[in-house]
């Protein structure tokens, strides 16, 4: 069964703001094996579990035509409302239910979303749409993350982590599809032209607030809210104030970078 963690407008707005589109590395190598694979660049692109849209706009700075889907209402509204070129359009619906043709679509991705798909009825949908010699791409980034500014990276990287793992007591069991990195998925794809790599480092441009709003954006964080709305907010609190202090800086607008290991599924039918 899928599990539905992103529904709220107010954590949807959240998303847009704080979550990152797919790094230069992570994109370079799916571009790389698209063009390894494939003599024709694809037609129909369609981004599945789409959020409010980070990785559908990457796509459709390089594909003609790119559908991102959701089951989200407030995320595929994020996503409309956001700027975006004519070449990309949005539709609310389940990963399991895709409203595209058999053997239509020429390349199908998802960016960090998979892990909430059933898997099972997922893998039979990809390989009913994509066509014959079509491809797909299944990355997530991990909780491996760490955080450098200056010459207090270290001390730095701990209070993220510190924060990170009060969290991680909160998540759904599905993110244990993130921490065997995506191994489970992987298996499960029906192609058998496939490979999965667990090694793809990149470094995300951020600001303090913005590594701050990411911590707000996670699906630990939104139950943590409910559970404890004051330790919650004071969690994020004392985590800005911890980083600003280590850095020795005032402005929440100082940049940082932020490093993440992602895992990416690639498969050609």
């Amino acid at each position: 069964m899928a599990a539905q963690m992103f529904e709220g407008k107010g954590h949807a707005a959240v998303y847009q703001k704080y979550r990152f589109a797919p790094g230069k590395e992570l994109q370079q190598i799916i571009l790389a094996y698209l063009q390894e694979k494939r003599a024709n660049p694809p037609e129909l692109v369609v981004d599945v579990g789409c959020g409010s849209g980070q990785g559908t706009r990457f796509l459709a700075e390089h594909f003609k035509k790119v559908v991102g889907t959701d089951i989200s209402e407030a995320q595929i509204q994020e996503a409309r409302d956001a700027p975006s070129t004519p070449n990309v359009s949005y539709l609310v619906c389940p990963a399991e239910e895709l409203p595209f043709e058999d053997t239509s679509v020429d390349f199908l991705t998802s960016f960090t979303a998979a892990h909430w798909f059933d898997i099972e009825k997922f893998m039979k949908e990809a390989n009913r749409v994509v066509k014959p010699g079509g491809c797909v791409a299944i990355s997530t980034y991990t909780v491996d993350m760490s955080l450098r500014y200056g010459n207090c990276s270290d001390k730095l990287t701990k209070v993220f982590r510190e924060a990170w793992d009060l969290l991680l007591k909160y998540s759904h069991n599905r993110i244990k599809h993130v921490m065997d990195n995506y191994k489970e998925i992987f298996e499960a794809l029906p192609f058998p032209d496939k490979k999965r790599i667990t090694d793809i480092f990149d470094k995300i441009p951020m600001t303090v607030a913005g590594v701050v709003g990411y911590l707000e954006s996670v699906s630990p964080y939104q139950v943590y809210m409910k559970n404890d709305p004051e330790a919650a907010k004071s969690l994020l609190q004392e985590t800005e104030k911890r980083m600003l202090e280590t850095m020795g800086v005032s402005s929440r607008e100082t940049p940082v970078e932020f490093w993440v290991r992602h895992v990416c599924v690639l498969g050609c039918k």
